[in-house]
C-alpha cells in the first residue's frame, strides 16, 4: 500500500483554562522516572465516521470540541503543559501543548484493512524517537470519508502507560461532557515514595536503533489464547503454572520464537532474557492510588541458561514457568527495595548483561488491561487503538483486541530476521497477522 497524503493544514498551541496555581508550579520527578525511556509514548486512536453529518462540518466541530476540553483536562494534567527544566523536576508553567490538524486524502477503511506502520507514523504530530521538548503533542486527522484518527505522543520522560491511558479516558469523558469522572484526580507524588537517585543511565532506550526494523502485528483471539494456556499448563515445564495467565502465555510463545531466530544464527546467543514491564501501582503495600502520575513501572526478567535447553515440547512451559515467578517476584517486599537510597541489584545487574555480548534481550510490555477502548470524545467508541512501529529490537507490546479478550501483539524486529519469523511453523496456527 503507498504512502497517504497526510497535509498539516494548522498547528496551535493548547493551554490550560486556567492558570496552575504558584504552588504547584514545580512537579518532581521520580527515581523510576530516571529509567524510562527519553521518548514519547505514541497512541493513535481511529474512529468511524458519524451518519448523519456532513463530513467537514462534523470534522471541524469535534476538533474546535477536542481543544476546548484539552485545555480543561491540563487543568487537572498540568505537567504535560509544563518543561522539564532540571534533572529532577517539571516546572509546570503553562506554555502548552502541540495540536495539529491534518487532511488525509484517501479513506479510513484503506488504513483498517491494511496494516502499514510507516502510514501509521504519518498520523502522529512527531518522530515520537526523536528528541523533543514538548511533553505532549497531539495530531487531529480527517480522512475524506468523515472518519478521524487522534495521534498523540506523551512523553515517557514523565508517563507511563497508565498514565497516558488515565489522560486520554479523561479528556474523551470531558469532551462529551460526562462528569462521573470528575473523581479522577491524578496524584503527583510518585517523587516521595521513590526519591531520585544519582544516576545517569537508564535502561529504556537499550537495543534502540533506527535502521532496519520492521513491525509484525499478531492477532490471538480467545480461542487462541484457550489453545495456549492449556498446550501451556499441560507442558512437563509448566507443572508449577497450573493457570497462566493471557499475557503470560503470550509473551512466552512470542519470545519462543524470537529465540528462534538468535539460534538460527551463525553465532547465536547462549543466555536469553525476557524483560517484563510490571506496573507497580497496585503492588505496593498499601497500594498507591491507582490515578498515580509518572513511571510507575518496574522490570521482571526471565532467563534462559544454556542449562535449562529441553526438548522441543517441554520448552514452551519452561518459558511460561519463568516468566509468570519473575513477574510474580515484582510483589510488595520488592518494590521496597526500590524505594531505598541504593541502587536496585537488579538494576546493575541487567547493565552488567546486557554490556555482555553473548545475550539476547527480549522486552515485552503489556497494555490489555488499559481501557482505551473506552476513549469516546463524542462520536463514538474508537474502532481501533493502536501502538505504531517502535525502532527498537525484539520489542513487543500486547494491547487488548476491541472485544477485549483477544491480544494485539505488534513485535518490532531486525528487517533480517523477519524471514525467518515469518515462516516460524509452530507461530502460524495460533495467529492472524498483517506484514508491515
Amino acid at each position: 500500500m503507498a504512502m497517504m497524503n497526510v497535509e498539516i493544514i494548522s498547528k496551535e498551541i493548547i493551554k490550560p483554562s486556567s492558570p496552575t496555581p504558584h504552588d504547584l508550579r514545580n512537579t518532581k520527578r521520580s527515581f523510576l522516572d530516571q529509567l524510562a525511556p527519553t521518548s514519547s509514548i505514541p497512541i493513535i486512536l481511529f474512529y468511524q465516521p458519524k451518519n448523519g453529518h456532513h463530513v467537514d462540518d462534523n470534522q471541524v466541530q469535534t476538533s474546535s470540541r477536542l481543544k476546548r476540553s484539552l485545555e480543561q483536562t491540563l487543568n487537572r494534567f498540568y505537567p504535560f503543559a509544563g518543561s522539564i527544566k532540571e534533572e529532577h523536576s517539571i516546572d509546570c508553567n503553562d506554555e502548552g501543548v502541540e495540536y495539529y490538524e491534518a487532511r488525509v486524502v484517501g479513506k479510513l477503511s484503506q488504513v483498517l484493512e491494511h496494516y502499514n506502520a510507516e502510514i501509521l507514523n504519518q498520523f502522529l504530530p512527531f518522530d515520537p524517537y526523536e528528541s523533543h521538548e514538548v511533553l505532549l503533542a497531539v495530531q487531529y486527522n480527517m480522512f475524506d470519508c468523515g472518519g478521524v484518527a487522534i495521534g498523540v505522543c506523551v512523553s515517557h520522560r514523565i508517563a507511563d502507560g497508565d498514565t497516558a491511558t488515565t489522560f486520554l479516558r479523561t479528556w474523551s469523558a470531558t469532551s462529551r461532557e460526562y462528569h462521573v469522572l470528575e473523581a479522577i484526580c491524578p496524584k503527583f507524588d510518585a517523587a516521595t515514595y521513590f526519591p531520585p537517585k544519582d544516576i545517569f543511565w537508564g535502561l529504556g532506550d537499550m537495543g534502540v536503533t533506527k535502521e532496519n526494523i520492521v513491525t509484525r502485528r499478531l492477532v490471538f483471539d480467545k480461542s487462541s489464547i484457550a489453545a495456549l494456556k492449556e498446550k501451556a499448563s499441560s507442558s512437563a515445564g509448566c507443572s508449577q503454572v497450573r493457570f497462566p495467565t493471557r499475557v503470560e502465555v503470550v509473551s512466552a510463545f512470542i519470545w519462543k520464537s524470537l529465540m528462534a531466530i538468535s539460534k538460527s544464527k551463525p553465532a547465536p546467543a547462549r543466555v536469553h532474557a525476557a524483560v517484563h514491564a510490571v506496573n507497580i501501582r497496585q503492588r505496593m503495600v498499601p497500594p498507591m492510588p491507582i490515578h498515580s502520575f509518572g513511571n510507575l513501572w518496574y522490570f521482571a526478567t526471565a532467563i534462559l541458561s544454556p542449562h535449562d535447553e529441553l526438548d522441543r515440547d517441554s520448552n514452551y512451559g519452561i518459558l511460561v514457568s519463568k516468566l509468570s515467578n519473575a513477574l510474580k517476584e515484582i510483589d510488595g517486599d520488592y518494590v521496597k527495595t526500590l524505594q531505598t537510597d541504593a541502587i536496585p541489584e537488579s538494576l546493575t545487574n541487567s547493565v552488567e548483561l546486557f554490556s555482555e555480548g553473548d545475550l539476547e534481550f527480549y522486552k515485552f510490555t503489556s497494555w490489555c488491561r488499559f481501557p482505551l477502548y473506552e476513549a469516546d470524545f463524542g462520536s463514538g467508541e474508537p474502532t481501533w487503538v493502536c501502538r505504531p512501529s517502535m525502532p527498537f529490537k525484539n520489542l513487543v507490546v500486547l494491547m487488548s483486541t476491541k472485544d477485549g479478550h483477544g491480544i494485539e501483539a505488534f513485535v518490532n524486529i531486525l528487517e533480517e530476521d523477519a524471514v525467518v519469523f515469518d515462516s516460524d511453523e509452530e507461530l502460524l496456527p495460533f495467529v492472524s497477522w498483517t506484514i508491515n
